[in-house]
């Protein structure tokens, strides 16, 4: 039981070595709520004895491994179309997976799952990333999770084990002007995007939500 005389919770990161999956999975470490923390991946994690730590090839995910049975889905999944080489390749990685990933947990039996998505995210939009994230979040609905929580971050501030040019750029300026910018356009901190995650994973609220970028400043 945890403090709150709850049982710990299983949980499921996917993205568990990017930007922001780095923070979440320290905070569910950390969360005495969670027992334990399943990440499948493609490169292998610092061990810890919360962690289940999984081998996988998003192109050939396993449909009826035991791991995928778990309470809660947080997907930290994602890419530039830059760095993925190609729009097809970028549609793959930000929206096949995530919803893969969530078709296979949902089948299990897990009944929350927050996203990082994006700010703008709009199924109908003329921006191509845009509208493959807001694809992605209309996708996941039709899942009927209980509880699904849509994070949608703008500029993520952070340390990132790749360098994004134009992301730099935008953070030397968004830094600069500082507060004078409304919250929505403020530069948001991994940590926090990562802690909204966690708190509607495991707390899990009824419904469908939105966690806007001026909520993240």
């Amino acid at each position: 039981m945890d403090a709150s005389g709850h049982p710990p919770k299983t949980v499921l990161l996917a993205g568990a070595t990017g930007l922001v999956g780095r923070h979440v999975l320290d905070l569910l470490l950390a969360d005495s709520r969670v027992g334990r923390v399943v990440a499948p991946s493609r490169r292998p994690l610092l061990p810890h004895p919360k962690l289940q730590d999984v081998r996988v090839d998003y192109d050939a995910l396993p449909v009826d491994a035991a791991w995928w049975a778990v309470d809660a889905v947080i997907c930290t999944l994602g890419t530039t179309i830059k760095v993925a080489g190609s729009q097809e390749a970028f549609r793959r990685i930000d929206h096949d997976y995530p919803l893969q990933v969530a078709t296979l947990a949902r089948r299990h039996g897990a009944g929350a799952y927050a996203l990082n998505s994006a700010k703008g995210a709009d199924a109908g939009s003329r921006i191509f990333y845009s509208r493959v994230k807001g694809e992605l979040e209309r996708d996941l609905a039709t899942l009927d999770f209980p509880s699904l929580t849509f994070v949608r971050p703008g500029l993520i501030g952070g340390e990132r084990a790749e360098t994004r040019t134009g992301e730099a750029m935008a953070s030397v300026v968004l830094r600069a002007l500082g507060a004078v910018l409304p919250r929505a356009w403020r530069i948001n901190p991994a940590s926090r995007i990562a802690a909204a995650l966690v708190e509607a994973a495991l707390q899990a609220p009824p419904g469908q939500h939105v966690v806007e970028s001026a909520q993240l400043a």
